[in-house]
């Protein structure tokens, strides 16, 4: 939309929800911006987005189709803003990302709300900026800071830039008014209008930064070529500017077609799918203004926190004093912690803390909307903390368990109203973790089922929606996972080749080293739990339990797979694990051998694979890319790598079924190959 107020015309980008730069709104700016240029009542021009956005960047819906690359494509759009003969001024509010930040760097000057949040987030999406952002965003505030907002992805407010040369003013209200005064002061001037393009970066200067960072570059990071292009086309900031812009454009055009882009891209539309539930089972959330925690111990606490911080009234119900106190303490200590790290305000960590009510009188329970329970990790237990809930809770309140794999319908069971309850599975530490299994029941009513989505989302969480079964998605495929990695212990391998393997891969942590974090006892638990159901005749491996016994229960006991000095885990295996391995070994006739990383990443896979076509076939993931979505965000999966299921779809189909049908071979008794065609298909 173009509209003129005092020789101002005011183009207004107008693509809901977030102004996508699609083909259809580059092309009307390019449009809107000629019938400007020709006006002559038009002395200036301002660009102006929505209160929700400037604009949000490229749409990514069109990477990979011909609409990415149909002019005028963004860079022309830019190039034309910069050419204009009348200045230009963006106006931002709300979200100015990737390519919308870089249509404002084009213009000749910048107006922007303190509460707006500008960055480069195209890193995270395995990309660089394309059209101009790392040439222009060094010109205007210096490498250093460029290189900070760029590699870390995350956006920042125009307030916390203000000082940085990114911005001609940052104001609290009147942003389009403030706009419209800054083009007619650049129209005024009769000096040319200041351009990004025409500042020239020092140097040395410039290559001293890019080295430093290149330096200090993540291991996981370094896995991933966006990182090393980002850094190679910043360097080239020192290069004429038209020189810098082709540099900066074939580094991206090397990228799109990678396959890290692509998983991150598969990646980025996986998460936003997850939080919409399948058509079959939509219904309208029931409202929750009051959250209900029982279990104020590490995860019970969490929860309160992601709860508080979503703005949401919470009561924390304990059966002791004492055990509350301790709850109420560890959310206290973590909003002063907060506050001291200059990452919360102390206003808003006091109005969290004034929304937390703590209680052992479960008769409150009767105000809260939705109650989830967050104890001990036993079926009888929660059982009877439900029959409890069920007697105070009041109608039509939401009752969820926070179980990671014990049977939802059981503990619903324990009810008069198992319409009512679900799982909710948090991830440890719940406030932190991204990912909320949401866990339905063989009653789940589809209002009850609607309302834990919505409050993952509320929570700011992906929330995935799963059936019910042992593990869930998660634990379920993290199981065979392990197992797997138990195999290879007595095939050959120590622990600490699998570890190493598996984080040369892009793994945040090894099994191994995971489990010696989580604590050994957590999965023994879980396997006594199984051991009556387990079949004899399946492939056991008890080195575990062998640890368990012997009280080495890792991390927090000093020695688990790994010993553990001063919280310093050793870098092998000790003899005493070595020698249960090789029993082990022994004692299945197994002749030990030594196994190439590529081997244990690519069966880690493979099993990973299988268990995911398994669960598919069961209904307990409805859609094949949830299944990469809960290993990404819960379980350390490298995300650029998409997940096990998008690997799948990229390997050669008959080899992939050979090696399953020799893995399977290999387990032996129990082990079930999962059907590859709901995995498979695209």
């Amino acid at each position: 939309m173009l509209t003129i107020y005092n020789g101002v015309a005011v183009i207004t980008l107008d693509n809901p929800p977030v102004n996508s730069l699609g083909h259809a709104l580059r092309e009307r700016i390019v449009q809107r911006l000629e019938a400007a240029l020709v006006d002559p009542a038009v002395r200036g021009i301002v660009l102006a987005g929505t209160d929700k956005a400037f604009s949000a960047g490229a749409d990514v819906a069109e990477f990979g189709t011909p609409l990415q690359f149909q002019e005028p494509m963004l860079r022309g759009v830019v190039a034309a803003v910069e050419a204009s003969h009348k200045p230009v001024v963006a106006a931002l509010a709300g979200v100015a990302l990737g390519g919308g930040l870089e249509l404002a760097l084009a213009c000749h000057g910048r107006v922007a709300l303190e509460s707006a949040r500008v960055g480069l987030p195209e890193v995270t999406l395995g990309l660089i900026p394309g059209s101009g952002g790392t040439q222009r965003l060094p010109r205007l505030v210096g490498p250093e800071a460029a290189l900070a907002l760029m590699l870390s992805g995350e956006p920042r407010s125009a307030k916390d830039l203000a000082g940085s040369g990114l911005f001609d003013a940052v104001v609290a209200g009147d942003l389009v008014a403030a706009a419209m005064r800054r083009a007619l002061e650049l129209a005024d001037t009769g000096a040319p209008f200041p351009r990004a393009r025409d500042r020239h970066p020092e140097a040395a200067q410039v290559q001293t930064i890019v080295d430093a960072h290149r330096a200090k570059l993540q291991p996981r990071q370094r896995l991933q070529p966006a990182y090393g292009a980002l850094l190679d086309s910043v360097a080239a900031c020192v290069l004429p500017f038209d020189e810098g812009l082709q540099r900066e454009r074939e580094l991206f055009l090397e990228l799109l077609p990678s396959a890290a882009a692509q998983a991150l891209r598969y990646q980025f539309k996986a998460e936003r799918e997850a939080t919409r539930l399948p058509a079959d089972l939509q219904a309208a959330p029931r409202p929750v203004a009051r959250v209900a925690v029982i279990g104020a111990g590490t995860m019970g606490t969490g929860i309160t926190i992601a709860a508080l911080d979503a703005g949401l009234q919470v009561l924390l119900l304990e059966q002791d004093e004492a055990a509350l106190a301790r709850g109420r303490q560890r959310i206290s200590d973590h909003y002063r912690g907060r506050v001291t790290a200059g990452k919360l305000k102390v206003i808003m960590a006091a109005d969290n803390e004034t929304r937390l009510a703590i209680t052992t009188d479960w008769a409150r329970l009767a105000d809260a909307d939705l109650v989830i329970e967050a104890v001990f990790e036993e079926l009888a237990v929660k059982q009877q903390v439900f029959r409890t809930v069920d007697g105070y809770a009041r109608q039509g309140a939401v009752l969820a368990t926070n179980t990671s794999y014990l049977d939802v319908d059981a503990i619903a069971a324990a009810t008069s109203r198992p319409q009512d309850v679900l799982g909710l599975h948090f991830f440890s530490p719940a406030n932190v973790m991204k990912l909320l299994e949401v866990v339905r029941g063989a009653n789940t009513a589809p209002d009850v089922l609607a309302t834990g989505m919505a409050l993952g989302v509320k929570l700011k969480k992906t929330p995935v929606h799963c059936g019910n079964a042992f593990g869930f998605i998660g634990n379920r495929i993290y199981n065979a996972y392990r197992r797997q990695c138990e195999f290879m212990l007595e095939d050959g391998a120590w622990p600490e080749n699998v570890d190493h393997a598996l984080t040369a891969m892009g793994f945040a942590m090894g099994p191994f080293a995971v489990a010696d974090l989580s604590g050994l006892d957590i999965a023994w638990r879980m396997r006594k739990a199984q051991a009556a159901t387990r079949d004899p005749r399946e492939r056991y491996v008890a080195v575990l339990d062998q640890l368990c016994e012997q009280g080495r229960l890792g991390r927090k006991s000093g020695a688990g797979y790994y010993t553990y000095t001063d919280g310093k885990q050793s870098t092998t295996t000790d003899s005493n694990v070595r020698g249960l391995i090789e029993q082990a070994s022994l004692a299945r006739g197994i002749t030990r051998r030594e196994i190439a990383a590529d081997e244990i990443q690519r069966r880690a896979l493979l099993a990973m694979a299988n268990e995911a076509a398994r669960l598919l076939a069961e209904g307990v993931a409805s859609r094949p890319a949830d299944v990469d979505v809960v290993l990404v965000q819960g379980y350390g999966f490298p995300r650029w790598e998409g997940g096990p299921v998008f690997w799948a779809r990229r390997q050669d189909r008959q080899r992939l079924e050979a090696e399953l049908q020799q893995m399977a071979r290999e387990a032996g008794h129990g082990f079930v190959l999962g059907n590859l065609d709901a995995l498979l298909a695209q």
